[in-house]
This record gives C-alpha cells, structure tokens and sequence, in this order.
C-alpha cells in the first residue's frame, strides 16, 4: 500500500471487519481520519467505500475489530453524544411530507435538547447561520419537496451544520445530482472545511472530483487501502490502473493545477491489455 504521511485523527477504525450477513466486504482494515482533512474516499464499484463510512457512521456494527471516535469505542456511546460529535448527511435523505426547510435545519439541534434544555434563542442563531452558510436562507418557508435536488442537498447540510459538530460524513453527496449542481455542492462543502475548520469524510464515485476537493485522499479496492495522501502525490496512471482497471494519463488540471485522469482511448485500452 502507498501512503503518504498524515496528521493524526479523531476517527479512526482499528483492524476491522465488516460484513453483510456472511459476506466479507473488508477484513482487519485500518484507517485512520486526518483532524482538519477534506478526506474523500473513491474506489470502483462494490469495493467498501460506503461500507467504511456507514461503519464510521455507527450504521453498521463491524463483526470484529473497533472504530474509535476521540479514543473511545463509538459502539459505548450514548446516541445523543455522538450525535454531538459526529454529523453524517446519508446517502438517501427523505424529508418528511409537508415539512419547511426551516423546520427541517431545526431538526439538527435535537442532540442539543433535553429535558432541562428546550428550544432557546442560541439554537435559532445556529440554525439562521447553518441556513446562511448554506445558502438555503431565502427559503426558509418553502417547503422541502418543492426544492431542486441541488437545493435539497443544501438543506440537508445545513440541516446537518445545525448540529454543530466537528466531524461531518458525506455518503455520495452528489448522487443523483447534474454537474452544475455537483460543482455547486462540492464548492460548499470545500469553503465549509475551509471557513469553519471541520473534518469532512465523503464518499465520491468521480475521481477527478476527488482529486480537485480532497486534501486527503483514500483509495480503495477490495475492501482493502491501496493508497492514500494528497491527491497531488498519490494520483498517478498506475494507481487508477490498479484501483479502477483504467489506463490513462494524468495531467494537471488548468484550473486547479489538481491531478486530472484522462482515460485512454478505446482503442488504446483495449491494445494495452
């Protein structure tokens, strides 16, 4: 495996092994999350990347091994700390019918109530700077299910920000999303770890996305790291040979000066095989 120095991390998984009933997706797998990364996990199809993060997650329970958030097995944590700590914006989000998007944000600060804490003027200044942050304030009033998918997805980060945590996991946050508002999307979460300093892991099928938004990249195959560091010291042909089974070139991007895969012609795959 290639890998390239990395600052220690809050998350963590220790040697673990995930499975769906009796299928292995990954055995004694370790990674570790870089506090303050823009950390994008990529690999093909089918490979563990959102098994890796369901688990990070607590949605999924690894059959053997731990996950470790701040030291401590995530498996003892009381829901509502973790839920202070650690914000997750799943693959598939279903707004419940007939619900604003401000009272969706709102939802975020449930980690926060108790039953000596109710709702209080700190969690509407969250919620208006999560709304703000996002870019979702002008419509606080309209109804979720009337948004574009660009404008859902922007609600439900803001709606995650309003947790206030330090650690945010993004499952495929540009699934189902057209490219303006992928770019749209992606943009936001960049000048969210840049701006507020937090530790994002998401999950991306577009390695040339990944490579332009990640500080900290891992690839997968298998179930197993190949690779992983800053996508300028990682990302060469024979790693995306390797990871994807794609001959390519890499070249710099123009606009970001970010690695940029271009496949090989179809041709030109078939006769170097």
């Amino acid at each position: 495996m290639t890998t390239a120095q990395a600052a220690p991390g809050r998350l963590a998984a220790d040697r673990v092994t995930l499975r769906y009933g009796d299928r292995a997706i990954a055995t004694e797998l370790s990674v570790t999350i870089p506090d303050h990364s823009f950390t994008v996990i990529v690999g093909p199809n089918a490979c563990g990347k959102s098994t890796l993060l369901r688990a990070f997650a607590r949605l999924l329970k690894p059959a053997a091994g731990r996950v470790l958030l701040d030291g401590e097995q995530i498996s003892g944590l009381p829901a509502k700390e973790l839920a202070r700590r650690l914000g997750l914006l799943p693959q598939s989000s279903t707004a419940p019918d007939g619900i604003t998007v401000a009272d969706l944000v709102s939802r975020g600060r449930y980690p926060h109530q108790g039953l000596l804490r109710q709702w209080s003027r700190e969690d509407e200044r969250v919620v208006a700077e999560s709304m703000a942050a996002t870019g979702v304030d002008a419509l606080a009033e309209r109804y979720v299910d009337e948004l574009s998918g660009g404008q859902r997805q922007r609600v439900w980060l803001a709606m995650a920000l309003a947790q206030q945590t330090s650690l945010l996991l993004l499952d495929e946050p540009t699934t189902f999303l057209d490219i303006a508002h992928q770019v749209e999307v992606l943009d936001l979460c960049a000048r969210l770890h840049r701006e507020q300093d937090r530790t994002l892991v998401a999950v991306l099928h577009d390695l040339n996305q990944a490579a332009r938004y990640a500080t900290h990249l891992i690839a997968m195959r298998d179930g197993a790291v190949v690779a992983e560091g800053p996508p300028a010291e990682i990302v060469t042909a024979d790693l995306v040979e390797r990871v994807f089974d794609l001959p390519c070139q890499i070249i710099e991007d123009p606009q970001t000066g970010t690695p940029l895969v271009v496949p090989a012609a179809p041709g030109r795959r078939t006769a170097d095989r």
